[in-house]
């Protein structure tokens, strides 16, 4: 899917649909087209997700949708309401019920960028690969420390945040295929253990991690977070359980979007940091303790929020209404 030329195909029909929310009297013609471009946005969302999940438009979608439904249901409040349930309920439990997969691709995450790290600072055949001698001394002494001060702090976050958001929503999105979120997740860690190895192989291992670690904390667990719920997708197809493969995946694949939604935020939080915190002038033990408080809150977010909503039933998946009716299967 050619994402801009699908906003452009649709961009009057949510603008009116903007427009018809927005209006506090509705005709009876207009309120059967709120419900017509209500249902046809839902739709668009839906092929966004599944074919080309960029988090912008993914965001303003969802949030058309949300406030759409509101309008058809007739609470004027209602958007609202399923506003604050999303963040206070939906999201937190499809976190939670990720945790486990989380901690798993972390640790073997770390470990491989660990690894990769003590292998190619330990081997000068590895460390060739990446470059000329010139070209290496010129990223430990210029080019890592300036890439976090080349533009403007507020462009610099929207670049950073719009990539990463890109980075986990395909992670989710992919998982069906199994290879993709294992790709990604290869690409970033390795990337990282050969960042480290050059920096250390220059001396430069303290500023390495002084400017890694308070943006780098929460965007690599938010990867890290992706990378488990996209694989946990593609566990499902393999493992359905009792209930019909394709009904299996089809509830995932909508509780784990949530998870995407979830890291969204995160990951816009992670470049905020990134573009202010990370260069600003201000000790380095100032500048890690934000990035471990950041962290902190996204797993106190998870697992105190996230293990009371599971343990009502909540999964982060669609209510009935907007999941769509389903036909019972016999045991």
């Amino acid at each position: 899917m050619d994402i801009d030329a699908f906003v452009a195909a649709h961009q009057d029909q949510w603008e009116r649909l903007d427009t018809l929310v927005d209006r506090r009297r509705l005709s009876g013609a207009q309120a059967d087209e709120l419900v017509g471009l209500y249902r046809a946005a839902a739709r668009h969302l839906a092929q966004v997700t599944a074919q080309a999940p960029d988090p912008v438009v993914l965001a303003e979608l969802s949030t058309r949708v949300v406030r759409a439904r509101g309008r058809v249901t007739a609470a004027s409040s209602s958007w609202v309401t399923g506003l604050t349930h999303l963040v206070a309920v939906s999201m937190p439990a499809a976190l939670y019920r990720v945790r486990w997969w989380t901690l798993g691709v972390s640790a073997v995450g770390l470990a491989l960028a660990v690894v990769t790290a003590l292998w190619t600072l330990h081997s000068p055949e590895a460390m060739a690969s990446l470059g000329s001698p010139a070209k290496l001394d010129h990223y430990a002494d210029h080019a890592f420390s300036s890439y976090y001060s080349t533009y403007d702090p507020q462009d610099f976050a929207a670049q950073v945040w719009t990539n990463n958001a890109r980075i986990a929503a395909l992670c989710v999105a992919g998982g069906i295929t199994g290879v993709l979120p294992a790709a990604v997740l290869w690409f970033n860690v390795v990337h990282l253990g050969q960042a480290a190895a050059i920096m250390a192989d220059h001396h430069a291992l303290p500023q390495f991690l002084s400017l890694i670690a308070p943006h780098g904390l929460l965007e690599l667990t938010s990867v890290f977070v992706a990378g488990g719920a996209g694989l946990k997708l593609f566990w499902t197809l393999l493992v359905p359980g009792p209930r019909p493969r394709g009904r299996a995946l089809a509830s995932e694949a909508r509780s784990l979007m949530t998870v995407s939604v979830a890291l969204t935020v995160a990951l816009a939080v992670s470049g905020l940091i990134e573009a202010f915190v990370t260069p600003a002038p201000i000790p380095w033990a100032v500048k890690v303790a934000v990035g471990v408080l950041a962290l902190a809150l996204l797993w106190a977010y998870t697992i105190a929020l996230g293990r009371r909503a599971v343990a009502t039933g909540v999964t982060g998946d669609l209510d009935e209404h907007d999941a769509g009716y389903q036909l019972p299967v016999a045991a």
